[in-house]
């Protein structure tokens, strides 16, 4: 046979023999299952993780999720404490440890207690018991805390100290010598007042006292009780505009040469009143509202004033609040007397440092008085009067004497 003949039979055996063992692999399949050289193994089924717990889904395993989850915070905070417990303890740790182990209570199953549970750990560490809002200390600690509190106390008392002197007025700073005492003691305080008071000799007691026996001192009993040919006069004023800052006569009071009134009379508002003054001038809102007209006031005082000697303190300016003149010739200003200045050592002294000084009788004592300031410096007048009349006389002459004695001047021819 040729070749080519032996090749096509061998091809055809081959094609053959790959039929017959596809068929048994078929027939393997639809039948037995096929044997492998191994034993399969079938896959396990996936068992449920210990110790893993999901987010609730339902309204029912909230509160079962929550007790699982306080049961895992226990179990994690007693391992601590098994683990604390096995380190090395000082001796010094050793007494907190057992009493910790008498005071220490069951865990609450709560929500406090799951977030004090750092806190606690803290307290064992640091060798200290909470026992409720009071936790025990060691000495050192105590020690520590004692001497923390004693410096900011310290401190705290240094500042209390410091600002106390800064509050409290020295007499330097106490200038003003003509204010009465209680005056001061309501707008500054208790101790500047005081100041005044031991510098002027004045205490309260005495200024309670004198109130009664001034008038006594001040006023000629069993005598006119009419005008004389000198009177003595005293104004009270109100602050009206922005702040009272300007004034406004809300009282005029007159007294004779014997300290007895013989006109007292309130005055009417024209503006309002913002500021009634009423710790130096004694007057309040019912003592105006019925008040006479400031120009019935005027009219009167000027009929009383009219050929008559004017006394009075810095009279001046009860004259300007009054819209009215005086002839200088016939006023007598005990402010601006000469020798009432040289005893006050002072260039415009007080009516009250006067009456101190030269009467001996206190007034202006808390409120003021129109009357009273009015008796008093009639006082003043009454016990200087012939010297100073005398002066005034002096005076008057030798100014008429230089007047005269000017020649007048030879016109130009």
């Amino acid at each position: 046979m040729s070749k080519a003949k032996i090749k096509e039979a061998t091809s055809a055996i081959s094609i053959q023999t790959n039929k017959q063992t596809n068929c048994v692999k078929g027939k393997d399949k639809a039948g037995k299952k096929r044997k492998y050289f191994y034993q399969h193994m079938e896959p396990k089924a996936k068992e449920a993780k210990k110790n893993a717990f999901l987010p609730p889904r339902d309204s029912a395993e909230f509160s079962a999720n929550w007790k699982t989850l306080l049961m895992v915070l226990n179990s994690e905070e007693n391992s601590n404490a098994k683990k604390l417990s096995s380190l090395p303890i000082k001796e010094s740790h050793k007494v907190a440890q057992s009493i910790n182990e008498h005071t220490q209570k069951p865990a609450r199953k709560d929500l406090n207690k799951s977030f004090n549970r750092g806190k606690l750990q803290k307290s064992k560490l640091t060798g200290t018991v909470q026992s409720g809002n009071h936790p025990k200390q060691h000495k050192t600690e105590k020690r520590m805390m004692n001497d923390e509190e004693a410096g900011r106390k310290k401190e705290r008392d240094k500042k209390k100290k410091f600002e106390e002197l800064e509050k409290k007025p020295t007499e330097a700073e106490i200038w003003f010598d003509d204010v009465d005492p209680d005056d001061i003691e309501a707008a500054v305080g208790s101790e500047a007042a005081d100041i005044m008071r031991k510098r002027t000799g004045v205490t309260k007691t005495d200024a309670k006292d004198t109130q009664q026996s001034t008038e006594m001192l001040l006023v000629k009993k069993s005598t006119c009780d009419g005008l004389t040919r000198a009177v003595a006069m005293d104004c009270e004023m109100v602050g009206v505009g922005p702040g009272g800052e300007e004034s406004m006569l809300a009282r005029v009071s007159i007294v004779n040469y014997f300290g007895k009134c013989v006109y007292d009379k309130y005055v009417k508002s024209t503006q309002k009143v913002t500021d009634y003054r009423t710790a130096v001038s004694g007057i309040r809102p019912a003592d105006i509202q019925h008040g006479e007209s400031f120009k019935t006031v005027q009219q009167e005082v000027a009929k009383i004033l009219e050929g008559r000697i004017l006394v009075g303190h810095a009279i001046h300016n009860d004259l300007k609040i009054l819209l009215l003149d005086h002839p200088k010739r016939n006023t007598r200003d005990t402010q601006k007397y000469k020798p009432f200045k040289k005893i006050a050592k002072s260039g415009r002294p007080s009516l009250r440092v006067l009456c101190r000084e030269i009467l001996n009788v206190k007034v202006q004592q808390g409120e003021h008085s129109s009357v009273q300031d009015a008796q008093a410096t009639m006082r003043l007048y009454t016990l200087v009067k012939k010297k100073w009349e005398t002066e005034l006389k002096v005076s008057r002459t030798q100014n008429m004497d230089q007047k005269s004695s000017c020649k007048p001047k030879p016109k130009p021819t």
